[in-house]
């Protein structure tokens, strides 16, 4: 899910949710109503939206902080199974690879 969250099997609700946080955090000039229309239609609440737009910004600002200072991963990141160490591995390079990281 963290490489493809559009071909996870995930219900098209959790899907828009996805898009949406993406959105926020790599073209948040670009939200338009439609945007938010969207997340309505899928049964999202008002409260729902900026919740969502809350908690990406708040993890945008955080990953900033953290690739910023240079920090490692703890020893959980190390403890996970090889899966989703993969799974998080390539989801940061392509992060890198679109140019959304350092």
């Amino acid at each position: 899910m963290a490489a493809d969250y559009r071909n996870a099997g995930l219900p098209p609700d959790e899907v828009a949710i996805m898009a949406f946080a993406e959105k926020v955090i790599l073209d948040q000039h670009g939200i338009t109503q439609a945007d938010v229309s969207n997340l309505l239609s899928c049964g999202i609440t008002d409260e729902e939206v900026l919740d969502i737009v809350l908690t990406a910004a708040a993890r945008s600002f955080y990953t900033k902080v953290l690739d910023a200072l240079g920090t490692e991963p703890d020893e959980a990141y190390f403890e996970s199974e090889p899966e989703v160490r993969s799974a998080l591995l390539r989801a940061i390079a392509n992060r890198k690879a679109a140019g959304h990281g350092p």
